[in-house]
């Protein structure tokens, strides 16, 4: 089936939850949108209140506790929140990329001796990074974490304490599994194409970090269809997700900053214009801005202190549904 932009961003707001709001736990809404970006504590916030139904913010912060999700740095370097269950597949995945990342980065500089210490450290329990830092050095703290697997701790990178800098060891914060590669890379792939299929295989390594090449044996091993872009690419994706009418109607929804749909990966869906691309991710605006969605598309900016920036003429039945999802964003944030 040749699938056209329009199919593409209508399957990918389904399953972000952002053509309806889904009644689901935390960790089930997590892997339904494969995971969250959690750069800024309250973007997970807000990301979530958008896609979960009758989302609170104590529900994030009880789940945090209670380590049904955690937070952690996984794909690209960046902070993900994630379920508990997915948290060490995807971590396993993308262990060996991180360290050859680094050592291309670092020019060979080994951190081994580093992570030792670290991790003998971490066994009296969290540290934070001004700690780590003075034990390591800040060059050390920069890659570590892609020899210790390490957790961000609550109540640090929360709402109500937003800086995200108490580190813990994984293993005594979740049990680690038994789990080969090839099976963490099956998961990944499984995982990004729950949240963002269909999608060509270098979609799912952009996201993930990887080279096309280590995301291909998974596409053979997993029983996946298969449907073709408008340019002739083939698309991956697992058999029964939701591929909804183009013409379904989309909700106006407000995203939080780097939100990892109107990321690069995601760029078939154009969900972000490419037009508008550098109005919200660009080297002089590098903390990014919120968006909003009307008929599936960012149309716009909005900031904390509410002012809205449409990008261009909205009707007036479209400046309504702004305005109400705008008040309903207000009373979650106050």
């Amino acid at each position: 089936m040749i699938l056209t932009q329009r199919h593409l961003n209508r399957a990918v707001l389904a399953r972000q939850g952002l053509l309806e709001r889904r009644a689901l736990p935390l960790p089930a809404a997590l892997d339904a949108m494969a995971c969250l970006q959690a750069q800024y504590a309250p973007s997970m916030y807000i990301g979530l209140w958008s896609r979960v139904e009758g989302f609170e913010r104590d529900a994030l912060t009880r789940a945090l506790h209670q380590r049904t999700v955690i937070q952690a740095t996984l794909m690209r370097f960046t902070i993900h929140l994630v379920s508990a269950a997915d948290y060490w597949p995807l971590t396993v995945a993308i262990r060996a990329a991180r360290r050859a990342a680094w050592l291309r980065v670092a020019k060979g500089h080994d951190l081994s001796e580093a992570a030792e210490t670290l991790d003998a450290a971490l066994r009296e329990g969290p540290l934070r990074r001004k700690e780590i830092v003075a034990l390591i050095g800040a060059e050390a703290m920069r890659g570590v974490g892609a020899w210790v697997d390490l957790v961000r701790v609550p109540p640090f990178g929360t709402w109500e304490q937003r800086r995200a800098d108490l580190y813990g060891r994984a293993e005594d914060w979740l049990p680690a599994p038994e789990i080969e590669r090839d099976a963490a890379l099956d998961h990944l792939v499984a995982r990004y194409l729950t949240g963002y299929g269909p999608a060509a295989k270098a979609d799912i390594a952009n996201w993930a970090g990887l080279g096309v090449k280590e995301v291909e044996p998974a596409l053979t091993r997993l029983e996946l269809v298969t449907h073709e872009a408008e340019d002739g690419t083939p698309l991956y994706d697992l058999p029964g997700q939701p591929l909804p009418d183009p013409d379904t109607p989309a909700p106006v929804r407000f995203l939080p900053t780097w939100d990892a749909a109107l990321l690069v990966h995601c760029r078939r869906a154009r969900i972000l214009p490419e037009e508008h691309r550098e109005r919200i991710f660009h080297v002089r605006m590098p903390q990014s801005i919120g968006t909003f969605l009307v008929d599936g598309a960012v149309a716009g900016t909005w900031k904390p202190d509410g002012t809205l920036t449409p990008f261009g003429a909205l009707t007036k039945a479209q400046r309504r549904q702004v305005d109400k999802e705008h008040a309903a964003l207000g009373e979650f944030c106050a």
